[in-house]
């Protein structure tokens, strides 16, 4: 009898002791408490705090914690959309990427809590004279967006005329360049009224593009225009490191006249015009290296490595984009050409006086199947599928 109490009294010990550990398992946070001082709402800590926290989402053992089959099962299809999101997001996905910008958001405002009193410390929306000239682009882009959609970044262009030939300080010929005066210029006139909203999907997208973006080319790169690449210009840093070895003065000199290095070079393609945003960087070559070495991977074409250094692929949205890295080139680069078929008109692509004669031409050589021979040098508006499609 005796012992029949103590197995009786050790098994509902047991089962209190297990059902005390599944509750505690339901309703334990995963995130753990933020300590808040004067660097927790900065765009580093923040961005540590989101990749740690999809890293619990993802691996997270759904099957510890006690949930019920329909919810394990509503949990497991979570879970497979966020890795797949995670995944897709890195191809050039819009939809995936509006995805895992949405739970980021969610993120930082439940759990992280970041409120009206504390998203400025991020970036410092308030005090225009302290934004920098990728601030107010980032925050003109997205005001246009909201407005424009893919069209935001052409609308911008057209509207204060950023696609003219322009002289700029050190350079003895007219070139297409927009500079950092010219994004202030254009953020002053705007004068946008931000909400609170609008200033957290701004962190948010910044947050994004460093985590799983294109970094600072992420939302140019969706817009609708001809191209871009990166890398392909300035100086790439194993010459400065020589030069500093060699010679310190001429190191000076290249520090002294802001001689751009190759993680600084971003080049868009508008229009047929080749321009260079030169308010924009990668800030480091590591930067750059990592947007190499995610822009191409859409469907595995393989390992972009030191003996064979160069891809040819698509991304998710039908560019076509080109890959190098040393040291088969200088630097590392990219170049993603976007082909917006449907858009495209022979009335747009030839412009010279005279057209209408050479349009219908075209239009007869096409119909009577002659091989046509285009050629020229790149951004010429060369475009035999818009002819083909006439």
């Amino acid at each position: 009898m005796v012992n029949i109490l103590l197995i009786v009294i050790v098994l509902l010990v047991a089962a209190f002791l297990v059902l005390q550990f599944v509750k505690k398992r339901q309703s334990q946070q995963v995130e753990e408490t933020v300590e808040v001082d004067d660097k927790t709402y900065t765009l580093e800590m923040m961005t540590a705090f989101i990749k740690k926290r999809l890293d619990e989402i993802t691996k997270i053992n759904l099957y510890d914690i006690g949930l019920s089959e329909e919810e394990l099962k509503r949990r497991k299809q979570k879970k497979y959309e966020l890795k797949k999101a995670l995944k897709g997001c890195t191809y050039g996905d819009v939809n995936d990427k509006k995805y895992v910008k949405e739970l980021i958001y969610d993120l930082l405002y439940r759990e992280y809590g970041v409120d009206e009193t504390n998203v400025s410390r991020a970036i410092p929306f308030d005090i225009p004279s302290l934004l920098t000239a990728q601030d107010k682009f980032d925050i003109t882009l997205y005001m246009y967006k909201n407005e424009f959609g893919y069209e935001a970044m052409a609308e911008i262009i057209k509207k204060y005329n950023l696609d003219e030939l322009k002289y700029v300080s050190g350079e003895s010929k007219p070139c297409y360049v927009i500079t950092p005066e010219e994004i202030d210029q254009i953020y002053e006139k705007e004068n946008f009224a931000l909400t609170f909203t609008d200033k957290l999907n701004v962190v948010v997208q910044r947050i994004y593009q460093h985590y799983k973006g294109y970094s600072s080319i992420d939302e140019i790169r969706d817009m609708n225009i001809d191209g871009i690449s990166g890398g392909v210009s300035g100086l790439p840093e194993s010459f400065l490191s020589q030069v500093a070895q060699t010679d310190g003065d001429y190191l000076d000199q290249i520090v002294e006249h802001k001689v751009p290095r190759a993680c600084d070079s971003i080049w868009i393609m508008f229009h047929g015009k080749s321009i260079r945003l030169a308010f924009l960087s990668f800030g480091t070559e590591a930067e750059l290296k990592r947007v190499c070495q995610n822009i191409y991977k859409y469907n595995n074409p393989g390992q972009l490595s030191d003996t064979n250094g160069f891809k040819i692929n698509e991304m998710k949205d039908g560019s076509r984009v080109v890959v190098v890295r040393p040291s088969m080139s200088e630097t590392w680069a990219f170049f993603v050409r976007k082909f917006d078929v449907k858009r495209a008109t022979l009335e747009q692509i030839i412009r010279f006086p005279g057209k209408e004669d050479a349009i219908d031409l075209l239009k007869y050589l096409v119909k009577g199947a002659r091989i046509l021979s285009l050629t020229g040098e790149q951004g010429c508006r060369k475009n035999h599928n818009a002819y083909g499609n006439d």
